[in-house]
This record gives structure tokens, sequence and C-alpha cells, in this order.
């Protein structure tokens, strides 16, 4: 089983990896023929997630998908850390009981 940090840290880097991802689709949605890019997410069995960027089948870029897209990393982001703070508090809670 993978700590909890290794766990929270694969999903704030998934997030990082959607936020990169929707940022070059943004930047690049009047480019002529550009197929947008897409992190695709798989939990994995031992905990975490492994992200991968794949790019869209069709062209072209939805602006509005793309700010759907942001707003899920930013709670992803979010939970990923609260992940982490919730940890910490267990951890020290621990290390009292033991002290």
């Amino acid at each position: 089983m993978s700590s909890l940090n290794a766990i929270a840290s694969s999903g704030l880097s998934a997030a990082r990896m959607r936020l990169d991802a929707s940022a070059g689709n943004v930047a690049n949605m009047n480019t002529l023929g550009y197929r947008a890019q897409r992190v695709v997410q798989q939990a994995t069995p031992e905990g975490g997630v492994d992200a991968s960027v794949q790019r869209a089948s069709a062209e072209g870029v939805s602006l509005e998908r793309e700010v759907v897209d942001q707003l899920a990393a930013k709670q992803a982001f979010l939970a990923g850390v609260q992940t982490l703070r919730t940890g910490d508090a267990v951890l020290g809670a621990l290390l009292d009981v033991r002290a």
C-alpha cells in the first residue's frame, strides 16, 4: 500500500497536467487544425492515479469545456492539499499518543 503522501502527490501531479493541457488548448484554440489535449486518468491498484496526455480525435477547442476542466483541476488540487493536511494531522495525533 502506498503512503498517503504518495497518493496525494499523484493526484496533485494529475491536476497539474490537466491545467497545463487546458492552458495549451486555450492558447491554441484559434490555430487552424489544432486538436485539443486531454488528460486521461486511471486509478492504480496500489493507490493514487496514473495520468497521460492524449490528443482529441476531432479538431477544435471548446472554451466551455476548458473552463470546466480548469475548475475541476482546481478542486482536485484543493482535495490533494486537504489530503496532505489531514495526513499530517493524523500523524501528529499518533505521535502525541506515542509520546
